[in-house]
């Protein structure tokens, strides 16, 4: 049961890319909170979510940006969500509305995870809203015009392994893998695509609708010290989509 008097949490995730994306249930909540949370990358010059947002017309006097810390180390990550949950379960009991901004969906791969598990630690009995958004894989299946699954087509998600062997065995074992968190791994990942000969089935996105975009639908010269960087995302077709799925030829451009 939640305190009457307390405010509400709410996680929205904005883009990935054009604000356009942007839900109309989390536009309402970004207009009506008396503090927005936005996270920046350690070392970024500005918050990804914040370019994303880019056009949308609310408060940004309310903004509050925050360094997230995404360290290796679980101690480290656990403290420094820890303070930021005791920071937001104050602001919640004193009856503030607050948002919280990630990119692609709240809780898929998301710092806001973290943020909300901290906060419920804290404040088991308060008010939080997690608002659906745009993951960044469907973002790229959407601007590649790229099947995430036809029939019953066995789909993976996972972050990148760190080593070739493994990531083989997923993909023989799937017929389609989405592979996020790929990162300084992209060289290798490319070079196993095209030694299993796959890579001309495969897709790749980075920075969706924003500066630096890259989009390839067909990997095979894509340039790993080109396309690398943070947000991309990798999708794998073990084999070409089959004819049965595209309309006949005779009904191409057919009204």
């Amino acid at each position: 049961m939640t305190d009457p008097v307390s405010g509400r949490l709410t996680g929205i995730g904005v883009g990935p890319g054009p604000a356009g994306y942007l839900p109309l249930a989390a536009l309402a909540a970004l207009r009506s909170a008396d503090l927005i949370y936005l996270p920046r990358a350690r070392g970024a010059d500005l918050s990804v979510a914040l370019q994303c947002l880019e056009g949308v017309e609310f408060d940004r006097s309310r903004l509050c940006e925050i360094e997230f810390n995404m360290d290796p180390d679980r101690q480290v990550l656990q403290e420094h969500y820890a303070q930021l949950g005791q920071q937001l379960a104050a602001q919640l009991r004193a009856g503030q509305q607050l948002v919280y901004l990630t990119i692609g969906d709240a809780l898929t791969y998301s710092t806001y995870g973290y943020v909300l598990a901290a906060v419920r630690d804290l404040y088991p009995q308060c008010d939080c809203v997690t608002l659906p958004g745009i993951t960044s894989y469907a973002a790229a299946a959407a601007a590649l015009e790229w099947p995430l699954g036809v029939g019953k087509e066995r789909t993976l998600i996972l972050p990148c392994p760190e080593d070739a062997a493994t990531l083989r065995a997923e993909i023989e074992s799937h017929d389609i893998v989405v592979l996020m968190k790929v990162g300084a791994r992209l060289p290798w990942v490319l070079d196993l695509l095209r030694e299993m000969d796959i890579a001309q089935h495969c897709g790749f996105a980075r920075r969706i609708g924003l500066e630096g975009e890259v989009l390839a639908s067909d990997l095979s010269t894509l340039n790993a010290a080109e396309a690398s960087g943070y947000l991309a995302v990798l999708l794998i077709r073990k084999t070409a989509q089959a004819q049965r799925h595209r309309p006949p030829a005779s009904l191409k451009g057919s009204a």
